[in-house]
């Protein structure tokens, strides 16, 4: 072979392995690069992520189609729950878009970039105003029971969540308003997913969205604990004073504190996979750690969603009664929604 004849044959295979490794190989002088890694690691990224988020939506769907459907379970609390899991039913879709991410090319265009981002921020925002909600309704339903039923009607707690959603809404949408202006506008290659927030409104947002709602969370559970441990022992000196005259007061602080224990577990599996993510971003550490640790920040995030519904079968056998009757389709029948399974 003549050594120009190898020139060019190197020159070709240099060319299509640099093509290769574009976002847009029409587009050699402006495109984004792929990120390269082993072709076993991304099937089973995929795989990983299309599982999770599967699961996400199907379980949070299945709570619901439960506390909707079924009238014995529009409850305050139950209301909380339902929001919780809208937000969570929607993060199960947003995987997709990290699923479209894995090989570091964003193909959907500028517009659906800044939509991405403007949902998954509105929904974060929403899921931990609803989990502030969750804890003021467990402080009043443990420390003021007597209040609770006029104080946490349904009606109340539907103006509550309404608000939660629209007030996050208006809050992202504003911090990201000069993104949604000019979508696009800080990305440097084509094939890339970029927005920027300032100093300021990020420091808002990280106060707001998290320190604010995390430290009222952490203040009124804690308060919760602490007379939820002193009804308990006052449910068992009752008990055990008085054994044939259980009233049904006890029986009914006993549901509360069950259902206060699981909401608990849920609040803290929440702070678990929350804090990482906001830590990163709070400490401006994020262009610091390596791929790996980024991606389980973000896995450990979004996995929160899945894992919600995972608590409630475990604690509330009600949940996995009337799945039982979604799944075997009862629920088509007439007057499913009266069914009784508490």
């Amino acid at each position: 072979m003549t050594s120009t004849a190898a020139s060019c044959l190197l020159f070709l295979t240099m060319n299509s392995f640099d093509e290769a490794e574009l976002c847009f190989p029409e587009l050699l002088n402006s495109s984004c690069r792929k990120t390269m890694r082993p072709h076993s690691v991304s099937i089973l990224t995929y795989i990983l992520l299309s599982s999770i988020s599967l699961l996400t939506v199907t379980l949070n769907l299945l709570v619901i189609i439960s506390i909707s459907h079924f009238k014995q379970l529009h409850t305050p609390t139950n209301l909380l729950l339902l929001s919780l899991a809208v937000s969570d039913f929607f993060v199960g879709f947003l995987m997709f878009f990290q699923i479209v991410l894995i090989d570091g090319c964003w193909l959907l265009g500028d517009f659906m970039c800044i939509l991405y981002y403007v949902l998954d921020y509105i929904i974060t925002s929403a899921s931990i105003g609803t989990m502030v909600l969750i804890s003021v309704d467990r402080y009043v339903a443990i420390c003021d029971p007597l209040h609770y039923p006029n104080k946490v009607t349904q009606k109340r707690v539907k103006i509550c969540v309404c608000l939660c959603w629209i007030c996050s809404a208006f809050f992202q949408i504003l911090l990201l308003k000069d993104n949604l202006e000019q979508p696009g506008r800080y990305n440097s290659c084509f094939g890339e997913c970029v927005i920027v927030i300032n100093y300021i409104a990020g420091l808002a947002d990280i106060f707001v969205s998290f320190i604010g709602p995390v430290t009222v969370i952490i203040v009124l559970y804690m308060k919760v604990f602490v007379v939820a441990v002193s009804h308990a022992r006052a449910m068992r000196s009752h008990i055990a004073a008085f054994p044939l005259e259980c009233s049904v007061s006890v029986t009914a602080n006993k549901s509360e504190l069950k259902a206060t224990r699981a909401l608990g577990v849920v609040i803290f599996f929440f702070l678990v996979c929350l804090c990482p993510y906001f830590c990163v971003s709070i400490t401006g550490q994020d262009s610091l750690i390596n791929a790996s640790t980024a991606a389980f920040v973000m896995c450990l995030f979004y996995f929160n969603s899945c894992l919600n519904p995972v608590i409630y079968a475990f604690f509330y056998p009600w949940f996995r009664k009337y799945i039982k009757v979604i799944v075997t389709l009862k629920i088509l029948q007439p007057g499913s929604c009266e069914t009784n399974m508490l």
